[in-house]
C-alpha cells in the first residue's frame, strides 16, 4: 500500500500535468510549481506550429527592414537573405552569404516564477547566436548550429510583467573551425533559429540532470544531479512501465547540500530488454524530497539495453552478436529545409523500418531530439555524430559542443554509439570528454578512420584490401559504403556486399549514402527543387520520401527472413508446397512472424485478376539464424494459377516482404488462339511479305531484318530488328521463304556472331521470331533490339518483374505481377516520377507497349528474358555540376531490345566492376571445339493491335 506521502505526490503530479498543457499555450502559473519542471514554447514546436517573430535581415532579399518570420524556420525559405551549398566557399561563382539575422519576440512572466530556477533553451541555431533578455546579454555567444544551448535567466526576468527577447543570429561563426566543420560540408547550409525556443522552469532546488546506464540483465545505474540543495534531502526514484505500472523495488538516497552527483542502483527482476525488434521502453521517475515532502521530480524514459565491443569480433547488443543495416539520414525537408516536425520524424523511421533496416547513422550532426524519440520508440540503433565533415572543431569551442550532444542524448536508448566528427574531422583532444559525460561509455567511432579497432573507412572497393578492411583482423564498420547518386549506389551491389559480411565474422554491417534526396526548394529560383547538381541527389528515396527501386531491393536483401527459393523466377517442377526459410533476426522466433499466401490467375493478356486463392502457411519455428521449411498449406489446384504471393508479417504488423514466383515458365503460345484467317506471303525483288489478320510485316531479304510494319492499313514504326547489341560481325549467307504447314515463315542464316533469324506469321496476326546467335568475351549486353520512335509512346503493362526497372547488380526488390505504368522520363534523383518508364525490365513474360499508332504486344517463350524500353535521359554531362560519375550505365543501340543478358550500375565513387561480382560484365563463351555450343537462343510472338481481338 502506498504511503500518504506517496499519494498526495501523485495527486500534485496529475495536476500538474494539466497545467503543463495548459502552459505550453499561455505562461500561466502552475498550482503546483514545486514538483515538476515546466517547459513553455516561446516559438512553435516544429514547422507545423511555428510563431511568428520580429525579424529583419541584414543584407540579401528583404534586407534592412522589419517584418515577421515563424520560428522554428530558416530565414531563406520566408524570402530573406541568400541561399549557399557547403561546397560554395571554394566557388568563386558563388559567394558566401554572411547575412545576420535579428530577431525578437515579447512575452508574459507570471509574478509566482519568481524565486524558481528559469532557463532559455534553444534547441538549435545557425550559426553564432547572441541572446538578450530584457536588453542584457543572457550569456556568451554560443557558437555551433546544431546543438541544444540554455541560459539560466531568472535574475533577468521581470516577474509580473512584460519581458523581451532579442537574438542575433550571425550565418557565419567567428570561430573558424566551426565555419571548417559546419558551413564548408557536403551538404546545404542556413541561417536561423531552426528547432524550438523555449523557457524551462524548476524549482530553486531541483535535479538538473539525470544519466542513465540500465542494463539488459536489469541492473539499473542512474547518476542524478541535483542542484542548489539548501539542506540535506532524499532522492527518491521508481521505474515504471509506459502504462505506470510499478517495476522492481524503489530506490532511495541521501543528498547532502555539497553533493554535485548522487549515484542510484538496484537490481530490477524481470525486466524486458530493449531492442530495435522488441523496443520496450520504461520510465524513471526520480523525486527530489525533504520529510517525505517532494521538491522536484525529473522523469526519464529509456529502455534496458546492453551494448558491447569485442575486439576482433564485433558489436554485441544485450549478449547477441548483431549487424547494423543502416542509412545515412540528414534531418531535412525540402520546403523547410532542417526545421523538421515530430510527425516528419516518426515517417522517416517507419520508412527505415520498412526497409528492414536496423540502425541509422544521423549524419552530419545530432538529428532533432524527436527522432530519437521515434528511435527509440520503434527500434532503431543510432549513431550520433559530431559534426564535422572533413575539419575538426577546434579545442575552444569542440568541448562544449560534445558536452551538449551527450547531455541531451545520453538516455536514448536507440544511441548506441557516438561519432566524433566525420571524414577527417575529428578532434582527438576530445575523445575523453564522451566518457566524462556519458554514463553507459559507448563506444565511440571516427568515421572513414579505423579507431579503437573498428575500421569504419568510406567507399573501399569490394574485395578490399590485402591484410585489412575485411580481410584483416579490426571490426569492420563502413559509416558509408554505397553511395547512391541518381540511381546507382543503394541496392546495386549491396548484395554483393551484403554476402561478404555475414560470411566475414568482424564484419559488424554498414551505412549506405543516403536515405533521401536533398532537393531544397529554392525560394529564390521560383520553388524549384534543387539539388545543387549531383551534391544532393543520392538518396534512396525523393526529397517527399518517393520510393526509387533501391527502396525495395534494399527491403528484400535486407530482409530478416531470407528465401534461398527467391533466387528463381519460377517454381521448380519438384515443388511440393514447402519452402526452406532462414530466420535472420536477432531476438525474434519465426514463431512470432505470420506468413500467408495468394495465388493469382491473370486473363490472358489484359493483365486483369481472374481468379485469385488466399490462405495462410502453417505456424512454424525457428530461433535466429537457423532454418526451418515453411508449409504453405497450398490446395491442389495451385498449379492451375499464374503467380504465387508469399508475405511475412513481422509481431508487430509491419510487412517484412512479398516475395512471388510464376507457376511455369513463359509460353507464349498460351496466349495464341484459334483463328479463322489464314496466313499468306508473297515477295519482291527487295522484301518477303507476311500477312494475316490484318498485319503485313515486310522482311528485308538483304539482311533478314524487318523493315517495317503495318497494321488494318496503317503503318507501324517498328523495324531494324532483330539486330545483336554487343559488339559483333555478321553476313547474312541465306534467305528463304518457306511454308510450314499454314504458317509461312522467312528464315535466314549468317556467318558470325548471328547464326540464324526465323520469321513465322500465324493465322490471326501472331508474329513469330526465333533467333540464334553467339558472343566470345566480356559484353555489357547480350541480346537483339529494334528501333522504334519514342514519341510514339504512351505507356507499357507487362507480365513480369516489376514495377521498376533493374541493373544486374540490382535485381531485387521486384514482384512478378501484371503491370503498367504511363511514360515519363524521369531522371532518378532529378525528377521524381517513379517508377520510371525506361530502362531494363526483368523475367519478361509479355508486354504490350501503347503507342499513339496500335498497341505493339511483345510475348515471350524463352525464360529469363530482359526488356530494355527506350534509353533514359542522363542528368548532366562530364564535367558538369549534375554529371552522373560512374552512374552511368551503358544503353545498347535502338529503342526496344529483348536480352539475356544486362549490364550493372556504379556509385558516384566506384564503378559496376568494383561493387561485387555481379557487378562485372556478362561473360560469354564459346566451347573451343563447338562454337554453338553456348549459343543464345530466344523465341518472340509479336502481335500488333489490341492483343485480346480475336
Amino acid at each position: 500500500m502506498r504511503s500518504p506521502s506517496f499519494r498526495h505526490a501523485r495527486v500534485l503530479g496529475v495536476a500538474c500535468a494539466i497545467a503543463l498543457l495548459m502552459a505550453t499555450t499561455a505562461l500561466a502559473p502552475l498550482p503546483c510549481l514545486a514538483q515538476r519542471t515546466q517547459q513553455v514554447y516561446l516559438s512553435g514546436t516544429g514547422p507545423h506550429d511555428a510563431v511568428a517573430w520580429d525579424f529583419k535581415v541584414s543584407d540579401g532579399r528583404r534586407a534592412g527592414s522589419w517584418h515577421t518570420i515563424p520560428v522554428p524556420s530558416h530565414w531563406e525559405q520566408h524570402g530573406f537573405g541568400a541561399y549557399n551549398y557547403g561546397h560554395d566557399w571554394t566557388n568563386s561563382r558563388r559567394p558566401l552569404a554572411t547575412e545576420v539575422g535579428h530577431y525578437r519576440r515579447t512575452f508574459q512572466v507570471p509574478a509566482a516564477w519568481e524565486g524558481q530556477h528559469i532557463e532559455v533553451v534553444f534547441d538549435g541555431a545557425m550559426t553564432d547566436a547572441t541572446v538578450r533578455i530584457n536588453g542584457t546579454q543572457a550569456g556568451p555567444t554560443h557558437q555551433g548550429a546544431f546543438y541544444r544551448f540554455r541560459y539560466a535567466i531568472a535574475d533577468l526576468l521581470r516577474y509580473g510583467e512584460t519581458n523581451q527577447i532579442d537574438v542575433e543570429v550571425a550565418k557565419v561563426s567567428a570561430n573558424a573551425s566551426v565555419n571548417a566543420a559546419e558551413r564548408q560540408a557536403d551538404f546545404w547550409i542556413f541561417g536561423g533559429l531552426f528547432r524550438p525556443v523555449w523557457l524551462e522552469v524548476r524549482p530553486a532546488e531541483h535535479i538538473e540532470r539525470i544519466a542513465l546506464d540500465p542494463k539488459h540483465t536489469g541492473a539499473f545505474y542512474a547518476e542524478v544531479f541535483p542542484r542548489d540543495v539548501q539542506q540535506p534531502a532524499r532522492l527518491t526514484a521508481q521505474v515504471v512501465t509506459l502504462d505506470g505500472e510499478t517495476v522492481g523495488p524503489a530506490m532511495t538516497a541521501a543528498v547532502a547540500p555539497s553533493d554535485s552527483m548522487v549515484v542510484l542502483r538496484e537490481q530490477i527482476d524481470g525486466v524486458k530488454a530493449w531492442s530495435p525488434e522488441w523496443p520496450e521502453l520504461y520510465r524513471v521517475q526520480v523525486t527530489l524530497e525533504r520529510d517525505g515532502v517532494p521538491l522536484h521530480t525529473h522523469t526519464e524514459r529509456f529502455g534496458f539495453r546492453t551494448v558491447e565491443v569485442v575486439p576482433q569480433d564485433g558489436i554485441y547488443v544485450n549478449g547477441v552478436k548483431v549487424h547494423l543495416k543502416g542509412v545515412n539520414r540528414h534531418s531535412f525537408w525540402p520546403e523547410t529545409g532542417r526545421a523538421t516536425t515530430p510527425q516528419q520524424s516518426l515517417d522517416d523511421v517507419l520508412l527505415i523500418k520498412a526497409m528492414n533496416m536496423n540502425a541509422v547513422r544521423a549524419a552530419h550532426y545530432p538529428p532533432d531530439s524527436h527522432f530519437l524519440d521515434a528511435a527509440d520508440s520503434l527500434g532503431l540503433f543510432v549513431l550520433d555524430e559530431l559534426t564535422g565533415w572533413q575539419d575538426a572543431y577546434d579545442d575552444e569551442v569542440g568541448p562544449q559542443l560534445v558536452r551538449e550532444t551527450v547531455l541531451r542524448d545520453v538516455n536514448h536508448p536507440s544511441v548506441i554509439a557516438w561519432n566524433n566528427g566525420n571524414e577527417g574531422g575529428n578532434n582527438h583532444a576530445l575523445v575523453p570528454l564522451y566518457r566524462r559525460y556519458d554514463s553507459q561509455n559507448r563506444v565511440l567511432l571516427h568515421p572513414w578512420d579505423n579507431f579503437g579497432g573498428i575500421d569504419t573507412g568510406h567507399y573501399r572497393h569490394w574485395g578490399c584490401c590485402g591484410g585489412q578492411y575485411l580481410n584483416g583482423p579490426d571490426i569492420v564498420l563502413p559509416t558509408e559504403f554505397l553511395h547512391g547518386l541518381y540511381d546507382g549506389g543503394h541496392g546495386a551491389g549491396l548484395e554483393d556486399w551484403w554476402r561478404t559480411m555475414l560470411h566475414t565474422p568482424q564484419a559488424a554491417g554498414g551505412f549506405l549514402w543516403v536515405f533521401a534526396d536533398e532537393a531544397l526548394l529554392r525560394t529564390d529560383l521560383g520553388d524549384t527543387l534543387d539539388t545543387d547538381g549531383n551534391h544532393g541527389a543520392d538518396g534512396i528515396l525523393g526529397p517527399h520520401r518517393q520510393k526509387e527501386g533501391s527502396f525495395h531491393a534494399i527491403k528484400e536483401i535486407w530482409s530478416p527472413i531470407h528465401i534461398p527459393l527467391a533466387e528463381r523466377t519460377t517454381l521448380p517442377t519438384s515443388f511440393d508446397g514447402r519452402i526452406r526459410i532462414e530466420n535472420r533476426y536477432y531476438f525474434t522466433d519465426l514463431a512470432d512472424v505470420r506468413f500467408e499466401w495468394q495465388l493469382v490467375e491473370f486473363a490472358g493478356l489484359g493483365g486483369y485478376r481472374r481468379g485469385v486463392k488466399p490462405g495462410f502457411a502453417r505456424q512454424t519455428q525457428a530461433i535466429p539464424w537457423t532454418s526451418t521449411y515453411l508449409d504453405l498449406n497450398l490446395q491442389e489446384d495451385w498449379a492451375t494459377y499464374d503467380v504465387l504471393y508469399l508475405r511475412a508479417t513481422d509481431p508487430h504488423g509491419r510487412e517484412v516482404f512479398t516475395w512471388s514466383w510464376m507457376t511455369r515458365p513463359p509460353d507464349a503460345e498460351y496466349y495464341l488462339r484459334a483463328s479463322d484467317d489464314t496466313a499468306s506471303a508473297t515477295e519482291t525483288d527487295t522484301h518477303f511479305r507476311l500477312t494475316s489478320g490484318g498485319t503485313t510485316a515486310l522482311i528485308d531479304r538483304t539482311s533478314g531484318m524487318l523493315a517495317r510494319v503495318e497494321h488494318d492499313g496503317q503503318p507501324i514504326s517498328l523495324a531494324n530488328g532483330p539486330r545483336l547489341v554487343a559488339d559483333s560481325s555478321y553476313t547474312l549467307t541465306d534467305i528463304a521463304l518457306r511454308t510450314d504447314g499454314d504458317n509461312p515463315t522467312v528464315e535466314a542464316t549468317y556467318e558470325g556472331d548471328l547464326r540464324s533469324v526465323r520469321w513465322t506469321m500465324h493465322p490471326g496476326g501472331w508474329l513469330e521470331l526465333a533467333y540464334q546467335y553467339g558472343h566470345r568475351g566480356e559484353q555489357d549486353f547480350v541480346g537483339i533490339t529494334f528501333d522504334y520512335p519514342e514519341a510514339s509512346v504512351t505507356g507499357a503493362t507487362w507480365l513480369g518483374d516489376g514495377p521498376y526497372r533493374v541493373w544486374k547488380n540490382r535485381t531485387k526488390g521486384q514482384r512478378l505481377g501484371v503491370h503498367t505504368k504511363a511514360y515519363n522520363d524521369a531522371i532518378t534523383g532529378l525528377t521524381w516520377h517513379y517508377p520510371e518508364f525506361k530502362g531494363y525490365h526483368a523475367d519478361l513474360y509479355w508486354a504490350t507497349l501503347d503507342t499513339e499508332e496500335a498497341p505493339i504486344t511483345i510475348a515471350a517463350d524463352t525464360p529469363g528474358l530482359y526488356l530494355r524500353l527506350f534509353t533514359p535521359s542522363q542528368p548532366g554531362a562530364p564535367g558538369s555540376p549534375s554529371e552522373p560519375r560512374f552512374t552511368q550505365a551503358p544503353f545498347p543501340s535502338g529503342d526496344l531490345s529483348i536480352l539475356h543478358a544486362i549490364p550493372a550500375i556504379g556509385t558516384k565513387f566506384r564503378p559496376a566492376e568494383r561493387t561485387g561480382p555481379s557487378g562485372r560484365a556478362n561473360q560469354t563463351n564459346r566451347h573451343y571445339k563447338d562454337p554453338h555450343k553456348f549459343d543464345y537462343h530466344g523465341r518472340l510472338f509479336f502481335r500488333f493491335g489490341d492483343p485480346e481481338r480475336d
